[in-house]
């Protein structure tokens, strides 16, 4: 079978669809979480889920605590300092890098039975504009190589489904952080998706089950110009006619 990746800013449904589609597309299908959100994740390796558990049991039930392994402390101003935060650095991406991979392997052990794989969020789409597309000057040496790993190596998902609408009802499912960040991240994903020709855009300001319904129907297009007698210049070329943009949204 293939991937499917539903990305887009929060507030989009993201995590609702996906769960959704293993009703509605009539086929096996496997949703695996693939961000940074460790409290969002069923599907971690055992040694991080161990990481997770103790930080959840020191910082309690409080949802506003850290979740995930991505933070950094201001830099130490003595050499032993300096020394061991970059072996905390070091430490930590191996462990990224690690959980990444493991995802991905356990994502192709799917495909590899005839499933659908769903991805809710992914990594490429989540780290893009912070360690892949900002300048060396912006990022420390960990997050390059970080960034280096999801461009050119780690896989793609087969197909990239962007769930998009104007910040305002992003703001008004999830009103998290702020109008002008919400503005911020759909430029960031509207960059992004020049770099990913196959991703279709759904307009993610309809009700959930109109949502639900035109994601299906890509996956089930996409599925079709999978087939040994689909001619590969059709493939995916209407997908996008399709599809209603988002309202407000890039076109």
């Amino acid at each position: 079978m293939f991937t499917v990746a539903l990305i887009g800013p929060d507030g989009a449904g993201k995590t609702t669809v996906s769960r959704r589609l293993e009703a509605e597309l009539a086929l096996p299908v496997k949703s695996i979480y693939m961000g940074v959100n460790l409290y969002s994740s069923s599907t971690m390796l055992p040694h991080m889920r161990l990481i997770f558990l103790l930080r959840r049991r020191m910082q309690g039930a409080d949802p506003n605590a850290s979740s995930d392994l991505k933070t950094f402390r201001a830099p130490p101003k003595t050499l032993i300092g300096r020394f061991a935060a970059a072996v905390r650095s070091g430490v930590r991406l191996t462990n990224w890098l690690a959980e990444e991979w493991y995802r991905q392997a356990v994502a192709a052990y799917y495909t590899r039975r005839g499933t659908v794989v769903v991805f809710d969020r992914h990594f490429f789409a989540d780290f893009y504009e912070k360690q892949i597309n900002a300048g060396a000057e912006e990022r420390r040496l960990s997050q390059r190589i970080h960034g280096f790993v999801l461009q050119h190596l780690y896989p793609k998902p087969d197909l990239v489904i962007c769930l998009d609408a104007p910040a305002e009802v992003l703001f008004a499912r999830k009103p998290e952080g702020s109008l002008d960040r919400l503005r911020k991240k759909r430029a960031d994903y509207r960059a992004l998706r020049q770099l990913l020709p196959d991703a279709v855009v759904v307009d993610a300001a309809m009700s959930t089950d109109d949502v639900t319904r035109e994601v299906v129907s890509v996956i089930r297009t996409f599925q079709e110009s999978l087939r040994p007698d689909a001619p590969s210049s059709r493939r995916l070329r209407g997908l996008r006619t399709r599809i209603r943009p988002s309202r407000g949204g890039p076109r």
